[in-house]
């Protein structure tokens, strides 16, 4: 759908005050859509071809009733896909069109040049399109009911991967190797031919090549415990071809969407950033500033128990452009102990755009925190930790330590706030059944969708899967069998 003229020459404009700035984007594509259609195409998360199932329409009916009741607008949704496609909402008046477009060019730069966007497929667009069709006609061979059933089933695994594991190196294995996992024939002793049956017994070999068989069964797998357990689903679960098929697209999808969930802190920041540079230095009007601001600071606008990454990304991306640009780092400055020094400290550096330049390519969410995230920084912002207080009803602060704050912060954000889980053997007490571990990060699990989880890794595993964790500082093991659940625990 082509832009209406204003729209196209407004585009341009921003275009090219992006790309002085020294961004560096895809090309972008934008859409005009009314606020239903956009709706519909943010239900899809963005996608306007999917293939068909209830979540995404769970996803509209939210939408569309936050928009009826007033209670939530989108502004802008945008596609990390080359070319970079976005969407406008029509109703907007002329301010909120030029904020997005900003917006926009700041996310495409973002997609194009963090490292972790690197391995995802930039074209998304076709490849989700065909996973639609795909699922379309395995509905059409299999029935609506069984194809949504084992969907449903895979859709609620798709956080079960490796989120860096298309960053990770492994060596190929060769022929030569994957031979040498074939068990070897059982030990003979050297003899004459008509010595043989006597020095090496026909009977003896049998139950010598009985065991190896038997040891090759008890062995581990996997050798190590493996992180991606939808990719051990694929390698070793007994699926049809489509199910596999199924299977494999959720996992893909997963893998594409994993960056988006670590970065969002950042890519939010970022593309608030440009937006109010674009805007303030370049694009709004006398007339348009009361709305422009408004607008922004409803972006940045902080609700308690929720966290804003469009502000602690954007607060924090300055933050890092004022030190540099002020020399406010390294030796000299870290050994200072003088805090009236520390508050005056200024070399003129002017070197802060070159740094969180160079920041936007190398950094995910948790590094970003990690390495940024100082105790200037917390005391600047007003940060502190909070909890409910069972006597008053009411939420109150109980920290303001910077370490407790940025503790709780990366926490909050590590593995997008999922638990570590692993496959540690596929064949437990070789019955072929599959022992996963919850690596324990100093909280429980939810035994409630613990047991929904389980319950869906059988229903594609096929036979009894185990869990093991600690519940109330005690390791059990929880088992869903594919008809009951069941407890137990372990020392």
């Amino acid at each position: 759908m082509n832009l209406p003229s204003q729209l196209e020459e407004l585009q341009e404009e921003i275009r090219g005050h992006a790309a002085d700035y020294g961004l560096d984007f895809f090309k972008v594509v934008f859409e005009i859509l009314d606020y239903q259609q956009l709706n519909e195409v943010a239900a899809y998360e963005g996608f306007p071809t999917r293939y068909p199932h209830w979540r995404f329409g769970m996803a509209f009916e939210q939408l569309a009733k936050g928009y009826a009741y007033g209670l939530q607008k989108i502004y802008e949704l945008v596609i990390n896909n080359d070319p970079c496609y976005a969407y406008l909402l029509r109703a907007n008046n002329l301010v909120d069109q030029k904020l997005v477009m900003s917006h926009v060019y700041g996310h495409s730069d973002f997609f194009k040049n963090n490292y972790w966007f690197s391995e995802t497929n930039r074209k998304m667009m076709d490849t989700i399109a065909n996973h639609g069709t795909r699922v379309q006609n395995y509905v059409d061979r299999h029935g609506q009911e069984v194809v949504e059933r084992f969907l449903d089933s895979c859709l609620s695994l798709e956080h079960l991967i490796d989120q860096h594991s298309p960053f990770i190196a492994r060596e190929e294995k060769h022929p030569a190797d994957e031979d040498s996992d074939i068990p070897a024939p059982p030990a003979k002793f050297r003899s004459k031919e008509y010595m043989d049956r006597y020095v090496n017994p026909p009977e003896i070999l049998a139950q010598q090549q009985e065991r190896e068989q038997e040891r090759e069964k008890k062995k581990m797998l996997p050798e190590t415990p493996e992180r991606d357990v939808l990719h051990f689903l694929l390698e070793h679960a007994p699926l049809e071809k489509w199910q596999r098929d199924i299977l494999d697209m959720v996992r893909d999808e997963a893998y594409y969407f994993a960056p988006q969930a670590m970065t969002k802190i950042m890519n939010e920041g970022w593309a608030t950033y440009w937006h109010s540079v674009i805007m303030t230095e370049k694009m709004v009007t006398d007339s348009e500033i009361l709305d422009y601001a408004d607008h922004h600071s409803g972006t940045l606008g902080v609700r308690p128990g929720v966290l804003n990454p469009y502000k602690i990304g954007l607060e924090l991306f300055r933050h890092i452009e004022d030190r540099w640009n002020k020399g406010r780092f390294g030796k000299e400055y870290d050994e200072c102990t003088d805090i009236a020094q520390k508050r005056i400290w200024n070399r003129d550096l002017n070197q802060g755009r070159e740094k969180i330049m160079q920041v936007r390519k190398i950094y995910n969410d948790v590094t970003f925190i990690d390495e940024f995230f100082t105790e200037e920084f917390c005391e600047e912002q007003n940060l502190f930790t909070y909890s409910f207080d069972r006597n008053s009803g009411q939420y109150v602060i109980t920290d303001r330590d910077f370490k407790k704050v940025k503790e709780k912060l990366l926490f909050q954000i590590a593995n997008q706030g999922l638990p570590y889980i692993f496959v540690e053997n596929g064949n437990y007490e070789n019955r072929g059944e599959l022992y996963l571990s919850h690596r324990h990060e100093g909280m429980d699990l939810r035994i409630d969708h613990a047991k929904d989880t389980l319950a869906n890794i059988q229903k594609v595993w096929s036979r009894p899967v185990h869990l093991e964790t600690i519940v109330q500082g005690r390791r059990r093991v929880l088992t869903h069998d594919g008809e009951k659940h069941s407890e137990r625990l372990i020392a």
